[in-house]
This record gives C-alpha cells, sequence and structure tokens, in this order.
C-alpha cells in the first residue's frame, strides 16, 4: 500500500503540473499567441503528436513540464507570420493573464479537490448520537463512589440516542449545537432527544468545569464518529473556507522559509532530529503520502481523504510560490510584463516612441543565481527527507 501511496502521489503530481501549463496553452491560444510545444517532462522525447500548430508529448525526465510560446524573448528571431503572434508583442495585460493562468489553475485544482472531497468523498464528524454515557465528570483517571453521577446519566440519557436539539438549537451540526452546553456550566440547558421512535425532553444542569482558565459546561456524554457528505451549495462554501486558510498558512510558510533554512541543514547533516513543522521536499511528501496510504488505523475513506488534502495544499502553495517575483518564475516574468507595459504606458501618455520589450536574457545572470539557490534549496531537502524524513504518529 505504501507503494500505491508514492505512486498516487506521483501521478497527481504530473497532473497538477499538465493542469498548470494548461493554464498557459489555453489563455496563450485565447489571444492569438503561437504554441509550438505542450511536453510534459524534460529531456528525451517518448511520445508525441501534434494537433494544429501544437506538438504534444512526453518527455524522459518527469520533473516538470513546459509550454513553448513563440517569441518569449525580445532575441527570438522570427518568421514574418510569427512576429504579430509573439509572447513579447502582447500588451501587458494579456502576458500578465498568460503568465498568471499556470498558478491560476493550481487555486481551481486545489478547490475543486476540496470540494469533491466535501460533496463525494466525505469527512468525518461528531454526530449527535451517543455513543458512551460516562459515568461522572472528574479529572481523576477513574470515577470513585464518592464521585456524584454526570448529568446525562443522572437525567436518564443512554447510548444510541440521537439528539436533536439543545435549547432550541438544531444538534445535526454537533460542532454547534454543543456550545450551547459549554455556555452554559450551572445553568440549565433543554435537550430534546430521540429514542426509538419516541421524542423525549430532558432538563440538564450541565456541572461546571474549568478549561484553560474558563468555565464551561459539560454533562458527560461521547458521541459516535461518523461520514458526512455535504450539498454541492455548502460543499462548494466549506471548500471556499477550506481554501483560504490553506492559502493563508501558505503564505505565512512562505514568509517563514528563509528563518527555517538553518535548522534545516541541522537536521540534515548535524543529527539533530527533525522538526514535524520543518520544511519538506517532493520526496517527504511523497513519503507522507504513502505513511498515510499505510495506515491500517485508518479507514480507506479516511485516506483518500487525507490524500486528498495532501495534494490540495501542494497545489495552493505551488501556485502562491510560482508567483513570487523573481526570475525564472512565473511571477518573476510578471513582474517584467508589469515593467512593460508601465514604460509603454508612460511612453503613450508623453507621445514618445513605444519602447522595445524588456530583454529578459539581459538578466541571465539573476535568473541564474535564482536557480542556484533554488537547487541548492531542492537538494537539502532531498537529503533531509532521505537521511532524517519526517515520520507520522501513524
Amino acid at each position: 500500500m505504501s507503494f500505491l501511496g508514492v505512486i498516487a502521489f506521483i501521478v497527481a503530481l504530473l497532473f497538477s503540473i499538465m493542469v498548470h501549463e494548461a493554464g498557459h496553452y489555453l489563455t496563450a491560444k485565447r489571444f492569438g499567441m503561437k504554441v509550438t510545444e505542450f511536453f510534459l517532462g524534460f529531456g528525451k522525447r517518448l511520445w508525441s503528436f501534434t494537433r494544429g500548430e501544437t506538438e504534444f508529448g512526453v518527455k524522459a525526465i518527469p520533473a516538470g513540464g513546459y509550454c513553448r510560446i513563440v517569441g518569449m524573448s525580445a532575441r527570438e528571431e522570427l518568421s514574418e507570420a510569427d512576429a504579430p503572434r509573439a509572447f513579447v508583442k502582447a500588451s501587458a495585460s494579456k502576458r500578465l493573464v498568460v503568465l498568471g493562468a499556470g498558478s491560476f489553475m493550481h487555486f481551481i485544482l486545489g478547490f475543486l479537490i476540496i470540494f469533491f472531497l466535501f460533496f463525494a468523498v466525505g469527512t468525518t464528524v461528531v454526530t449527535p448520537v451517543i455513543a458512551e454515557v460516562v459515568p461522572c465528570v472528574t479529572t481523576a483517571a477513574s470515577c470513585t463512589g464518592a464521585d456524584a453521577p454526570s448529568p446525562a446519566k443522572l437525567v436518564g440519557l443512554k447510548p444510541g440516542d440521537r439528539i436533536i436539539s439543545i435549547n432550541g438549537v438544531p444538534a445535526a451540526d454537533w460542532s454547534k449545537a454543543v456550545i450551547e452546553i459549554r455556555n452554559s456550566p450551572s445553568k440549565q440547558i433543554t435537550i430534546v432527544d430521540q429514542r426509538g421512535s419516541q421524542m423525549l425532553e430532558f432538563k440538564v444542569i450541565p456541572n461546571s468545569v474549568l478549561r484553560s482558565g474558563k468555565k464551561v459546561g459539560v454533562i458527560g456524554l461521547v458521541n459516535k464518529l461518523g461520514v458526512q457528505t455535504q450539498n454541492p451549495i455548502t460543499a462548494a462554501a466549506s471548500a471556499g473556507k477550506l481554501s483560504k486558510e490553506l492559502f493563508t498558512s501558505s503564505v505565512s510558510s512562505l514568509i517563514s522559509l528563509p528563518s527555517k533554512i538553518p535548522a534545516l541543514f541541522r537536521q540534515t547533516f548535524m543529527g539533530q532530529k527533525r522538526d514535524a513543522t520543518s520544511l519538506v521536499g517532493v520526496v517527504g511528501v511523497a513519503r507522507v503520502s504513502a505513511q498515510t496510504a499505510s495506515d491500517k488505523k485508518l479507514t480507506l475513506r479516511e485516506r483518500l481523504a487525507t490524500f486528498m488534502l495532501i495534494i490540495s495544499s501542494l497545489n495552493i502553495f505551488v501556485g502562491i510560490f510560482n508567483l513570487l517575483p523573481i526570475l525564472p518564475l512565473d511571477g518573476g516574468h510578471m513582474a517584467l510584463a508589469a515593467a512593460d507595459g508601465i514604460r509603454r504606458w508612460r511612453a503613450r501618455r508623453f507621445n514618445r516612441e513605444i519602447p522595445a520589450p524588456i530583454d529578459i536574457e539581459r538578466l541571465t545572470p539573476v535568473t541564474i543565481v535564482v536557480f542556484v539557490f533554488l537547487a541548492a534549496l531542492s537538494l537539502l531537502l532531498l537529503g533531509a527527507d532521505i537521511f532524517n524524513p519526517i515520520h507520522l504518529n501513524v
């Protein structure tokens, strides 16, 4: 099952790359640019076919992909027929759309994966069905004869009962209904309960318990866990909320990335214990995916849900990372396109000659420095993931 987890991760990663490049391809074609190649992988061509003016195919090294648009560089020699369709000849706004489409597709894919999780796969939630009524509410290891019965036991709630409402609040979403109990320490609440075909009403006074310095109400119930799917509208709202949370956490991770590199170096070469919150590379993510897939304590549905969350969060992170305004990332090209747009606007504003596009090849030294840094970080992550991997508690 571990092997299947790695294979599933590789397939998902390659599919994400294809989706990214499809964003560039579709928008470039939409704006009339000429796209000559759309390949998954690099190196030797393994298989390809040509449709229209574009060659689609697969290459030997599955380390990414590319979509070749004519005229990405101002120095590229173009035929008279291709010159008007060159990337650099397009307006700044069109170039920005084409360049940003790859990251946009990552965000869309991440959202759709989460939507499918909520809509079709389902998530594990606490249900309003009682699994256990604890005999007492105590901070000790077990109840003693001196402990009073728990409020739930005292009023006669039983395992198998389904709680319908608490103080009139429907209990279908237990995470919201239980707040009524928590907010009512030593105050009477009304619980409507279904037992078989009977509808019962109980008056319960929750015990007051100190948690995190705050008094909360507790009645002594343990509820059953269950899998819950959502209707399309609710699933879309839930997916949007979770996508936003993943986006925010990804931005925070990127901001903190430089500060984590020294610790990663120590963890890789100096025997320091690997922090579960440290940086992780592709190999590490694949390993975590494999661990999840082989965890016998999780149901097949739970394994699938966890795997989907990993792939979704990876897509959102990659989408954000790719927008960083540094070459050779798309964000760096977007910064140049924006600068070109400003230069053209100023020229039109002051009736000057429209300047030539910025020559990206003059920035090759900057690109090389960034590439070397990213390659070194990738090798460091690879070493850490192989020799001092993160292990899940599964």
